[in-house]
């Protein structure tokens, strides 16, 4: 069975050749280069956890190269490592070229950071979760969530219609407070879990009581978490804690160790793009 990632649509991939050589190479068109024979190589400049090769081949693909070889999403890979060598026409090499490098950079950008957090998590806690959460950049979900994927980590809320989320502003709207907002949403949807943010240390006690299946604190010092989970009853377990707020591979392991079950983190689509190198050459007699 291969990794869970999903392919991002092949119609993104059109728009971003769009965007970029929707009306042609004027360089590649001034030199008379178009019809010679090349190949094209992509490599590792840095360490990282590579991802979006298959998106940067089928871009290439897309426009009539031969992929020669590629490597896989989530497949750590060393400095000066071959991920991607297609050939086909100059025309076609330099029109897919920037879009397939971006690509990967970006993706390999996302999936490291997340191997990182993830590292970091299970280095205190093995087998720990780290998960993703819907606020990555814009136009950018399925790439970032599958990057994310490759690195290691989980997806937290794919969007506000697959989970109940109570947030405070959320409580804005039930006089009764917390407990009146999770009793309404066991009313309306008893077979699914409650997951409820809060920001302080008598939230997390209301929300407990009111049984909530997850608390989120947003914005605990693992050091704060650490004492409030010291004060809170949890009786088999429940409700599980997640910490969420500023989560990143610096502070993961003490999250982790302040007794976190689960960690929430929107740092991987953040992260600085990762270095691929790109060679052309020439084929032609």
């Amino acid at each position: 069975m291969g990794p869970p990632y999903w392919p991002v649509p092949a119609a993104d991939l059109t728009r971003l050749l769009q965007d970029d050589a929707g009306f042609g190479d004027l360089t590649t068109r001034a030199l008379g280069i178009g019809a010679v024979a090349g190949e094209i190589c992509f490599a590792a400049r840095d360490p990282l956890r590579l991802c979006g090769v298959e998106e940067a081949a089928g871009l290439l693909a897309g426009l009539g190269a031969r992929i020669i070889f590629q490597a896989a999403s989530g497949a750590d890979i060393a400095a000066g490592t071959l991920v991607l060598h297609a050939e086909g026409s100059a025309a076609v090499l330099h029109a897919a070229w920037k879009m397939a490098q971006l690509v990967m950079e970006f993706a390999s950008g996302v999936a490291s950071e997340a191997a990182a957090i993830v590292a970091a998590a299970r280095s205190v806690t093995p087998g720990m979760v780290v998960l993703v959460t819907r606020k990555s950049t814009p136009f950018t979900r399925a790439l970032s969530l599958k990057a994310a994927l490759a690195g290691g980590a989980e997806i937290h809320r794919l969007g506000l219609h697959d989970s109940i989320m109570i947030f405070p502003e959320h409580l804005a709207f039930f006089p009764g407070g917390v407990a009146e907002a999770v009793a309404a949403a066991r009313r309306h949807a008893p077979e699914r879990k409650v997951m409820v943010e809060v920001t302080g240390e008598p939230g997390l006690q209301e929300a407990a009581a009111a049984g909530a299946d997850v608390v989120q604190l947003e914005k605990f010092t693992p050091e704060r978490m650490a004492v409030a989970l010291g004060a809170l009853p949890r009786p088999h377990g429940l409700p599980l804690i997640a910490a969420a707020g500023g989560v990143n591979a610096a502070n993961a392991a003490a999250y982790a160790a302040a007794g976190a079950d689960t960690l929430v983190t929107s740092a991987p689509f953040q992260a600085r793009p990762r270095d691929i190198q790109v060679t052309l050459a020439s084929r032609g007699a």
